[in-house]
């Protein structure tokens, strides 16, 4: 496949980005104030396919309407489970990992959370928001501890969301559960300063080989012993 092609499953509107050789696949969710076409997961979804990662992003009941407030929390997990589920059948076979943008990141922690993505072997979390801008606080990390699947967090240092000093404990706290990557200079939307040398575009290169890293270490985690 050379690019996204629409894809609906039940109520849901999604983008599917199968390439030739997907060796793993990853459900991918927005944040709060962008919708599944938006430029930063458009330019994600790329570069991962480049790695032979698939991806099926989705649509928040609230975006696909057009509306700028999230939808309720029951109703953004529910869209992250439906996806997970719709990713397991399409997928084939292929090492199945969840994940998304802020808001969309955190949702699905809460999903795995509950105990309801049974089938997917990881979590990817591009900017999980720890807390509001001015507010640091680690109330949004409390379900962690119930999450089994192991995690990798992408954060920028300019992520006024996330204070790496309240962050980096959170994830020692998890134990080998949790990997803690950091994006130097990057901020919540992986936007870095022209003075840094560096661009966005090397920033989603960045992100897309840390999340096929942790791909391919759970992939080998789960492999049978006689393999």
């Amino acid at each position: 496949m050379s690019g996204p092609l629409a894809h609906r499953f039940g109520a849901h509107a999604g983008l599917l980005w199968l390439p030739d050789g997907a060796e793993s696949f990853l459900t991918l969710a927005h944040g709060a104030g962008a919708g599944m076409r938006h430029t930063f997961l458009e330019a994600l979804a790329g570069a991962l396919a480049r790695r032979r990662m698939a991806t099926l992003r989705f649509e928040f009941p609230s975006a696909a309407a057009g509306a700028r407030r999230p939808d309720p929390k029951p109703v953004l997990v529910e869209a992250v489970c439906a996806a997970a589920g719709e990713a397991a059948r399409l997928a084939s076979g292929l090492p199945l990992f969840a994940g998304g943008k802020s808001l969309g990141g955190r949702m699905t922690s809460h999903a795995a959370a509950e105990g309801r993505l049974g089938s997917v072997r990881g979590l990817v979390f591009f900017g999980f928001p720890l807390h509001p801008t001015g507010k640091p606080d680690t109330a949004r990390a409390d379900h962690l501890g119930e999450v089994r699947q192991p995690m990798l967090f992408l954060q920028g240092t300019r992520d006024t969301l996330a204070d790496l000093a309240l962050l980096t404990p959170v994830c020692q706290k998890l134990g080998p559960r949790a990997r803690l990557h950091v994006i130097e200079g990057a901020d919540h939307g992986f936007h870095v300063l022209k003075r840094s040398g560096r661009s966005d575009a090397d920033v989603i290169e960045e992100l897309a080989t840390e999340a096929l890293r942790f791909s391919e270490a759970q992939a080998r985690a789960n492999a049978p012993a006689n393999s």
